[in-house]
């Protein structure tokens, strides 16, 4: 007798248990870790904060099991080693909201920034991510930094590397590809792509993306592409522009629109049909 629809759904249900972390859990836990990280953005606990701590490893610790063989240590070790990261993790991300509060004219405290700045969260997730990633656990960076995307649209690969005091403004289309390299205290705004000349399944393994060198600010909507791409140190890259080749320190890199000025007015109103 043929396999039925639903017993096959059974049978993908098991595999995919022993295989994949769930995918619900893993959302949670990212978010119960930044309130934890954070308790600005939930102060009603009724834990004590070690309780929660204690609950939140061992959630990672059922997370890590489907992924035990890929490992390279058991789950509660590799649980245990992420927990003892957080202290600096912490320190940095703090230094991660200063940033914030230092750049946005419009932002009145670190509290603020910690509470309610979409980009700070990307930033938080993707720390907590590269983490996991440095300590070499497949797939579950992946779903933590997909759950802030959704939540920001702010798009960082966990295996990037970022350096401190880095400040994301405003922050919806923002891409950081896999294997960008940021330097410390870099200023990015919404819709930055920090991308790959080309998508080839080949190059998986090489660097793809650019390196971004201290004190750089690269505004709205600019595209940087390529792995051989240096933007120099304490340069500032204009907006919208498009750059595929390396510049020195100190540049300025502008985009020039082309302007031209009618010789008259038009004679009838303009309509912008949509």
């Amino acid at each position: 007798m043929p396999t039925s629809f639903f017993d096959q759904l059974e049978e993908a249900r098991a595999f995919y248990a022993q295989q994949v972390p769930s995918v619900i859990r893993a959302n949670q836990f990212a978010d119960a870790l930044f309130h934890w990280l954070f308790p600005v953005s939930d102060c009603e606990g009724d834990l004590p904060v070690s309780a929660q701590q204690a609950i939140l490893q061992s959630t990672l610790e059922q997370l890590l099991r489907p992924l035990a063989s890929q490992l390279s240590a058991s789950p509660e070790q590799v649980a245990g080693l992420f927990f003892d990261q957080l202290p600096k993790i912490h320190a940095t991300l703090m230094e991660d909201a200063s940033a914030f509060f230092r750049y946005d004219p419009a932002a009145v405290s670190v509290v603020e920034v910690l509470a309610a700045y979409p980009g700070f969260r990307a930033i938080c997730i993707y720390r907590l991510a590269h983490q996991l990633h440095l300590q070499g656990v497949p797939l579950l960076p992946r779903l933590l930094s997909e759950r802030v995307h959704g939540q920001t649209g702010i798009d960082i690969h966990p295996a990037a590397s970022i350096g401190r005091s880095f400040f994301i403004d405003h922050g919806t289309g923002v891409v950081i590809g896999a294997t960008t390299v940021i330097g410390n205290d870099v200023r990015i705004y919404q819709g930055v792509t920090l991308g790959a000349l080309q998508v080839d399944k080949s190059l998986a393994t090489t660097k793809r993306h650019p390196t971004i060198e201290d004190n750089c600010i690269i505004y709205a909507n600019s595209t940087i592409l390529g792995g051989s791409t240096v933007v120099g140190h304490d340069s500032v890259i204009g907006g919208n522009t498009w750059l595929t080749s390396s510049v020195p320190p100190y540049s300025v890199v502008i985009h020039q629109p082309q302007i031209t000025v009618r010789s008259k007015p038009f004679e009838e109103p303009i309509n912008f049909v949509i």
